[in-house]
């Protein structure tokens, strides 16, 4: 499991200047902020949208609209499930339906005790093993919920 630092203006300043003169540096400065943080901070959004003289609706809006990018610190786990196409053909929609269930969650949330956020993916690369999907940035395949609660239990 990845370690985040807690937020902190300046260290967030000191991402953005590391990327702002890059072309198209955004998408660089949020994924890094992430990275950081385990989120992309609504504290942020002033700052890029000032280093990058853009407003702050635009960078809002980017971050926004990639489903990558959290606007909340994540669970200490974090579980991803391909919804592509290929795992749907092999039970991702009825495996996802039955985790949401047993984690008491819908897409993006966290459990109440903080221990497991849940997240859709399209498209792992996996598809001759699905349904797949990933436990903290490890990827796992032929899943059925017998096997998520294996890897959950496993990683707690």
């Amino acid at each position: 499991m990845a370690e985040y630092e807690p937020w902190a203006a300046s260290r967030a300043a000191e991402i953005i200047a590391v990327h702002a003169g890059q072309e198209g540096a955004t998408l660089p400065i949020l994924h890094a902020l992430q990275q950081t943080f385990g989120y992309v901070p609504a504290q942020a959004i002033p700052q890029i949208a000032e280093a990058l003289n853009l407003t702050r609706a635009e960078v809002h809006g980017i971050a926004s609209f990639y489903h990558d990018f959290r606007s909340a610190p994540p669970g200490r786990h974090v579980l991803r499930l391909c919804r592509a196409e290929a795992c749907q053909s092999l039970g991702a929609d009825r495996l996802a339906a039955e985790v949401q269930a047993r984690l008491d969650v819908d897409w993006h949330d966290t459990t109440g005790d903080g221990a497991v956020t849940l997240e859709p993916v399209f498209c792992l690369g996996l598809c001759a093993v699905g349904p797949s999907g990933m436990l903290d940035g490890k990827p796992l395949g032929r899943l059925d919920v017998a096997r998520v609660k294996a890897a959950l239990d496993a990683a707690r």
